[in-house]
């Protein structure tokens, strides 16, 4: 009994201290809401027949210490900081201060990227990652609640999965993931013994306490990001691995410096062993299928480091199946999702450790669109929506740890968030996501049409577009499907497959009318070019006797085919596209996002193709590093002058790409014209970096840290379109129950309020009680999609699941048969809830903790 009684103290204990950091962190005191109308200090009359961004001038300076975050924001020097806020001190300051406020986000994960490559590196030396079950071993050699509660004070939770615990998924597949974070629990003394067996299996010898190899002592490089939390993270991985009688070289690195080694150099060359990551999911994630393949296998990224991923078989098919989406039925889906994720843990080429809980800090007169997974940084709206509450115009000063981190091109640039914050300032998408649900919305569509066929498993929540089933889906033979290199021309299906093809999916989306309107930042007018040009170089790429050709872009290029059926331009005014594929995803609105073609400016790609083709520059840093040649960079850097170069001779000779395909739509004059809008471009702002966002890149100064973005003034939707989001509706859960349970029956006793009955005998059975709110108020019977419940014994056994009973608005109840509770045996259990919303894609977890005893061993467990 001593033992029930001190498991469940220790459940008692982790319950209680959630409930009582959940209330600071999710309903923050005197937080006005993240989105909203205008402010009524501003006056409607400056709001009319204003156009594009609500501020006229944006200013982006480094700024990594995060220490200095209030203290700016208070002198009025700053009035945002891109980088989410994870320390526990800066977030109090925060919080306390008159003159700040904050925004929260879910979505941002820390993890350890190993290096695979070996199992000898380039100098000889022995890297003990190439061996799976070591990258394996480390997962229970790490102490996540120690990460999660020490070196972030409670701001994270612990993460073993591909998954993102606050995703629709890890709900969905809860019981998966719960017994998966049991196997892989803490346990140093289980991973050190597989640690040893496999170093010996490599040859090496423990000596006194330390690892030889080849006579020299085992040294392992930990690449440490020293800009957040993570420095701290780095010296505690550092320290075990010491501990366990590795030489450990650390070595502490911004973000640029850390791209310049794990994401540029080739991975033989051992720069580093174990590199400390940060991912930032920048919209909500309904479905984390194809994470498994980007995280996991060569066809993820073109960088080094993936190309050195070399998943088992079984894996690598999973992963991409499950990126294709090729299955029939939800069913089947999930047990590739369970399978998937025992097989990434057995990988482990990547370690995950905790889901962070950032705060976007920002000046308590200042509002913006805020997504619950990106923040601030990651939000899709946040150009479209950001603003003052108190006047329309004017400048604002953002702080960010990062600027020009890596080299920013529109084919295989920087993947860094700090960058693509920027970026995307600069463009305007056709679909934007709901920074709530994860759910597709209209940008510069006006009506998609999907088609599915008969039996897959596929739903549509908004009624901007359809969705409806055929039992044959045929491409038609006019469609492109391939492409040839040699003739500079689209391949028909009907050459292709003379006995036709046939689809999983048609997605026919209708643009704009207004579309050929509209402008690039450098006054030129949009074109159907803009769109064939970039699908042409999808397929150049991917060419070898193309001077373009980029064999990082092969794995992409061939998971692509695996589900690509074909494209075809129906009607040119309006614009609308179909796009055949046998790629699927459980939301429609997702389906369209992915296959809705987005224009990219024709000219500027073309410099680009330009400079690649006569082997100057090249688009992606790992056919940089192959060629010796410098990563392409639109912005700044020695790659000017080459572009400049490649401009100048294109106007002289007139230059016209793949004239075959694209002459239908560039004459002379388009070509002269556009090619004229960048010389006088470039030479005003001194780089070729155009879009057709609200914002405009104005000017770069990479030696001062800083860039500079305009209002575009030509933008063409009203300035307030996207200002009718509101304070999202994270559900709040308070779950009651009885502490102690008799086997078959509730005992009675004075905590256990409307379950005790008179007469000392007790109800059959437990009743546990859920009550889910939105700021004191019930939460809508409608707005809730589930509550599911998992029961787990004292082994941290799953016992049953289930799905809770509706009570009413904000009322469920949870009831365990005598027969449920008996199959618990005695000891300390737990009840887990995951709440699922139509309003917001992120569950809401609680816990209960309880004990059974026998029948009559009340006296005892008291």
């Amino acid at each position: 009994m001593r033992g029930v009684v001190l498991a469940l103290s220790l459940l008692l204990f982790l319950a209680v201290l959630a409930v009582a950091l959940r209330p600071a962190f999710t309903t923050p005191a005197r937080q006005p809401p993240i989105q909203g109308e205008v402010s009524d200090a501003v006056d409607s009359a400056q709001l009319e027949g204003r156009r594009g961004a609500l501020v006229d001038q944006l200013v982006f300076t480094r700024e990594a210490e995060v220490g200095r975050v209030t203290g700016l924001i208070e002198a009025g020097t700053h009035q945002l900081f891109t980088q989410g806020i994870s320390s526990p001190t800066v977030f109090n300051r925060l919080r306390d201060s008159l003159h700040t406020a904050y925004d929260l986000s879910y979505g941002t994960s820390s993890e350890l990227t190993l290096n695979p490559a070996g199992p000898e590196l380039a100098d000889g030396s022995l890297n003990p990652f190439h061996v799976p079950a070591i990258r394996e071993a480390l997962n229970r050699l790490i102490n996540r609640r120690h990460i999660a509660e020490e070196i972030y004070g409670g701001l994270a939770v612990p993460r073993y999965l591909p998954l993102s615990t606050a995703f629709p998924d890890y709900a969905r597949l809860a019981d998966v993931a719960r017994e998966l974070e049991l196997r892989y629990a803490h346990d140093p003394e289980a991973a050190i013994e597989v640690i040893h067996r496999e170093m010996e299996a490599l040859g090496a010898r423990f000596d006194e306490g330390q690892w030889w190899y080849a006579g020299e002592p085992v040294r392992l490089r930990v690449l440490i990001r020293t800009e957040d939390e993570r420095r701290r993270i780095g010296d505690y991985i550092a320290n075990l691995m010491e501990d366990i009688g590795f030489v450990v070289e650390r070595r502490y690195r911004t973000a640029e410096e850390a791209s310049r080694l794990w994401i540029a150099s080739d991975p033989r060359a051992g720069h580093w062993h174990l590199y400390t990551g940060s991912w930032i999911t920048t919209v909500i994630q309904r479905d984390q299928a194809e994470g498994f393949n980007f995280y996991y296998t060569p066809r993820g990224r073109a960088e080094p480091l993936w190309q050195a991923y070399e998943p088992v078989a079984e894996f690598d098919e999973l992963a991409d199946r499950l990126q294709r989406r090729d299955y029939a039925t939800w069913e089947e889906r999930q047990a590739m999702m369970a399978r998937a994720l025992e097989l990434a843990l057995e990988d482990s080429v990547r370690i995950w450790l905790v889901d962070q809980l950032n705060a976007s800090a920002r000046a308590a007169n200042v509002e913006v669109a805020v997504d619950l997974a990106g923040g601030l940084s990651g939000s899709a709206l946040w150009p479209y929506t950001l603003r003052y509450t108190d006047r329309v115009g004017g400048q604002m000063v953002f702080g960010t740890p990062g600027i020009l981190t890596e080299p920013w091109n529109p084919v295989a640039g920087s993947n860094w968030v700090f960058d693509t914050m920027l970026i995307r300032a600069t463009q305007d998408p056709v679909v934007m996501p709901d920074p709530f649900t994860g759910l597709y919305l209209p940008q510069r569509l006006a009506a998609a049409e999907v088609t599915v066929q008969q039996g897959v498993p596929v739903e549509r929540t908004l009624d901007w577009l359809s969705v409806e089933s055929a039992e044959v889906i045929t491409v038609p033979d006019e469609a492109w499907i391939d492409w040839d290199g040699e003739a500079g021309r689209f391949i028909p299906v009907a050459d292709k497959h003379p006995d036709g093809i046939t689809a999983r999916t048609r997605v026919r989306v209708t643009y704009d009318p207004t579309l050929f309107e509209q402008r690039w930042h450098d006054g030129s007018r949009l074109s159907l070019a803009d769109f064939v040009l970039p699908w042409i170089l999808t397929f150049e790429r991917a060419n070898e006797q193309s001077p373009l050709f980029d064999i990082a872009h092969l794995p992409v290029f061939e998971a692509f085919l695996r589900h690509f059926r074909g494209w075809h331009i129906v009607a040119e005014d309006p614009l609308v596209i179909d796009i055949y594929s046998d790629q699927i995803y459980p939301d429609a609105e997702t389906i369209v996002a992915a296959r809705a073609p987005t224009p990219t400016p024709w000219h500027t790609l073309s410099l680009g193709m330009l400079a690649e083709g006569s082997g100057e520059l090249a688009f992606s840093s790992n056919k940089a590093d192959r060629l010796q040649v410098d990563w392409m960079s639109l912005v700044a850097g020695p790659s000017l002058p080459i572009l400049e170069r490649h401009l100048r001779e294109a106007r002289e000779r007139g230059t016209r790409l793949y004239p075959e395909v694209l002459g239908e739509w560039l004459d002379d004059d388009e070509i002269a014209a556009r090619f004229a809008a960048l010389t006088d471009w470039h030479a005003e702002r001194g780089h070729f970096w155009i879009g057709n966002g609200p914002f405009q890149l104005h000017s770069v100064h990479p030696v001062e840290g800083s860039v500079v973005l305009r209002r575009f003034a030509d933008f063409p939707d009203p300035a307030d379109k996207w200002l009718r989001f509101t304070t999202p509706m994270v559900p709040e859960l308070t779950l009651d129950g009885p502490m102690v349970v008799e086997s078959g029956r509730v005992a009675v006793g004075a905590d256990n309020g409307p379950w005790a009955a008179g007469g000392g005998e007790g109800l059959e059975g437990a009743d546990f009680q859920l009550s889910v709110t939105f700021e004191g108020e019930p939460y809508p019977q409608e707005a809730i999609e589930q509550v599911q419940y998992l029961l787990f014994d004292g082994r941290g056994e799953l016992a049953r699941r289930g799905q809770a009973e509706a009570q009413g608005d904000g009322q469920w109840r949870i009831r365990l048969s005598p027969e449920a509770l008996a199959a618990l045996g005695v000891g300390a259990n737990s009840l887990e809830l995951a709440v699922t919303s139509r309003r917001v894609a992120l569950p809401a977890f609680a816990s209960h903790v309880f004990a059974t005893v026998p029948r009559g061993g009340m006296e005892n467990a008291r």
